[in-house]
């Protein structure tokens, strides 16, 4: 027979052994949850980046249009700063907000050309095409950016049709 003095001992390694084990789970499972909460925030704040950009860049798109011949997307290769490699760069009109605008002439030379096939063609009619980059950064510190990038195609009257 097994004596009782020495199994006593015995109990309390295997307890201790048991806690052990038991608590490297615990804490494995904790840190893994860590994890997937820390990526599921990453992936909520671009969404809200993405979809705040896509929102400035249509009230952008809108508030040129409102102002009709004055509007930056009436550049031409001429009119657009040639120091930048011509895109001109400018901020949106909220102060507050930290987008910057890179609009760039996508016509090659000084004319404007054929608009994109359309049904209801109208002779006279030419385009200007412009290519509008956004950008914004997001995440802790900013360290991430997201772009959004359109092209607008503005219809336009052709002044050498009618000469």
């Amino acid at each position: 027979m097994v004596n009782k003095r020495n199994q006593q001992g015995m109990v309390l390694i295997v307890s201790m052994v048991l806690i052990v084990a038991v608590t490297s789970v615990a804490v494995t499972l904790m840190s893994s949850s860590t994890i997937d909460i820390k990526i599921t925030n990453a992936a909520q704040e671009r969404e809200a980046a993405e979809a705040y950009l896509m929102g400035e860049v249509q009230r952008l798109v809108k508030d040129q249009k409102q102002l009709f011949g004055a509007s930056k997307f009436h550049f031409t290769n001429g009119q657009i700063d040639a120091n930048d490699d011509g895109v001109h760069k400018f901020k949106g009109q909220d102060l507050n907000t930290k987008i910057d605008f890179e609009l760039k002439n996508l016509n090659r030379g000084q004319l404007e050309v054929p608009c994109p096939r359309i049904y209801s063609y109208t002779e006279g009619v030419v385009c200007n095409m412009t290519e509008l980059k956004s950008s914004i950064e997001y995440g802790d510190q900013g360290r991430h950016t997201v772009t959004v990038i359109i092209g607008i195609g503005q219809e336009i009257q052709d002044v050498k049709a009618n000469q």
